[in-house]
């Protein structure tokens, strides 16, 4: 596997240019092709497996749907309290940190058969972000896996429920300084953090839309929309009120006012961390709030501010094709046809019921869109300009579930991704900013693309750092070394490609289906074969043929 800096350099040109290979005709048919079944578990789940390409081709896409929609969701939280409890010394201080989430995460997305909600949740955590690189959610890790499984229990819900959670989880209102916003007093005005990114981030963006998510011209707000909608969000902090207890003054409410490091107080609640915040009636501010067209009156109480302002943001055009078009982009191609956007935002907006925000019916929308499954039908379609880059964590993701990894500790004890030179450059809810790891509108300098006027998301994080970084870190993790202080931890089981190794073009057929959606190029079939040739070990010959699918242009842009 040593390979010579020259053949890196090349690797890293490729990478970078992302050149496109033809994709294949396909149908939203059941039961599904090969190719049909990879396509849709590509975008569908953390990584195509022969077990579900055979569920799906048995079973039918829709009904495979309608079996992910049926799993129960297994939380976080619990495997996390668990794993502290484990840690925790008898006697002594022990502060947790984001191990135990990165354990439970990489677990669930590995092995998890409740697929769908596992890639939706990630996608739903890109868009809604928190992250562990927060100085005051650093240690918080219960709450961060308490607001992951939120998100997985709204994935296939309804939209305005999880806009109602999001804004009123301690994590969130941590993160973006919600918590804990009082009424204006004096000098003092309300925190505008969380009003400015509800609506620039998680719902109607910066610009007015047409239902097709083409910019109208227009800003969707402004200052004067920020400041009356930070009132809606004043008063609201830790939960867990007891029966009976109020506040005597804003000068004597203690657990309003806690401190995010009080541990010890009699009015902090140990759940605080995962339960909803509360509204503190004496802290909200009481004047009228106007924001959007909208005047809440004076007076109106808290809870009922909230409602009324997130309903308004709710109902609002651009949602639709604003968070449907960025599910498109963290689920199947970056630069989604104005027609693709339209079908995604119309379902959001009906979906046949008369029901603005049903998940359910937006993820099917998304994934299944002929456009999805046959990138030739978009009208904007470009064999060198089409589908995405593999984020980091995908990629991995993608080769743990297609050679069957397993953890011999039972732990999955993969630490963090974020280093670019020596790993991946990323790590789940371990985003630099509330703008994620990169931002839905990035566009590449000096590059075809952006002279294109196409957005390439995920090359945000893409250089020729990185780049070494991922090759270096799936040189060793092929042979089943990925994490260097748990070396022994993770293995692949290659039983079945080294059943394949005598005859190389049924092992590349194998790779091919799980990796590349049945597609492999013949210039890169060759390339691999001829790399087989150089070594005699079997155990070598399938670590080639891995390493140099998952290195080309053609695994890390996802077609």
């Amino acid at each position: 596997m040593n390979k010579s800096k020259k053949f890196y350099a090349l690797l890293i040109t490729l990478f970078i240019t992302a050149c496109g290979v033809e994709t294949q005709t396909n149908s939203y048919v059941a039961p599904p092709t090969d190719t049909q079944a990879a396509r849709t578990l590509t975008y569908a789940t953390f990584g195509v497996t022969t077990d579900e390409l055979n569920r799906i081709k048995t079973s039918g896409t829709g009904a495979w749907f309608n079996d992910q929609f049926a799993k129960p969701q297994t939380n976080h939280v619990d495997y996390v309290n668990q794993r502290i409890a484990e840690q925790r010394p008898a006697t002594g201080f022990f502060r947790p940190t984001d191990s135990q989430f990165l354990e439970s995460f990489w677990q669930q997305a590995i092995t998890g058969d409740d697929q769908l909600r596992q890639r939706v949740t990630y996608a739903l955590s890109q868009i809604f972000v928190v992250s562990f690189q927060n100085d005051n959610l650093e240690f918080m890790t219960t709450g961060i896996a308490s607001y992951y499984d939120m998100l997985g229990a709204h994935a296939f819900g309804n939209f305005r429920n999880l806009l109602d959670d999001v804004t009123t989880h301690p994590m969130m209102g941590i993160y973006l300084s919600a918590l804990r916003n009082q009424k204006a007093i004096g000098a003092r005005v309300p925190d505008e953090n969380y009003a400015r990114e509800v609506m620039q981030l998680f719902t109607i963006g910066l610009k007015t839309l047409n239902i097709r998510g083409e910019d109208q011209g227009t800003a969707t707000y402004t200052n004067v929309d920020i400041q009356g909608l930070a009132k809606v969000f004043t008063g609201w902090s830790w939960g867990g009120q007891k029966a009976g207890e109020t506040c005597a003054s804003i000068t004597n409410c203690p657990r309003f006012l806690s401190s995010i490091n009080d541990r010890s107080s009699p009015s902090v609640d140990p759940k605080r961390d995962r339960i909803p915040m509360e509204m503190y009636p004496i802290f909200h501010e009481p004047t009228a709030k106007v924001f959007l067209g909208l005047t809440i009156p004076a007076n109106t109480p808290g809870k009922e501010s909230l409602k009324l302002a997130l309903d308004k943001l709710f109902n609002h055009p651009n949602v639709g094709p604003f968070i449907g078009k960025q599910l498109i982009q963290r689920l199947v191609t970056s630069n989604p046809s104005p027609e693709y956007v339209q079908r995604v935002a119309l379902i959001f907006n009906n979906n046949g019921q008369g029901v603005r925000g049903d998940m359910k019916e937006v993820i099917k929308a998304v994934i299944a869109d002929r456009e999805a499954l046959d990138p030739t039908l978009s009208s904007i379609y470009d064999v060198q300009n089409s589908g995405k880059i593999r984020e980091p964590v995908i990629r991995l993701a993608n080769w743990m579930r297609a050679f069957h990894i397993s953890s011999q500790s039972g732990k999955y004890l993969v630490t963090r991704t974020d280093d670019p030179l020596r790993s991946l450059g990323q790590s789940p809810m371990r985003s630099p900013s509330v703008f994620n790891f990169y931002r839905p509108d990035y566009q590449a300098p000096n590059t075809n693309l952006t002279a294109s006027s196409l957005v390439a998301p995920e090359m945000q994080i893409t250089d020729e750092l990185s780049v070494f970084g991922y090759l270096d870190f799936m040189r060793n993790a092929i042979p089943s070394v990925v994490d260097a202080r748990n070396r022994l931890d993770i293995r692949a089981d290659y039983s079945t490609e080294l059943a394949l190794v005598g005859n190389p073009d049924a092992l590349l057929d194998h790779i091919s289906l799980l990796l590349l959606q049945n597609k492999m190029s013949l210039n890169l079939r060759k390339f691999i074969k001829d790399s087989m040739l150089t070594t005699t070990n079997n155990n070598n010959k399938v670590y080639q043929a891995i390493f140099l699918t998952m290195a080309s242009p053609e695994y890390i842009t996802q077609k």
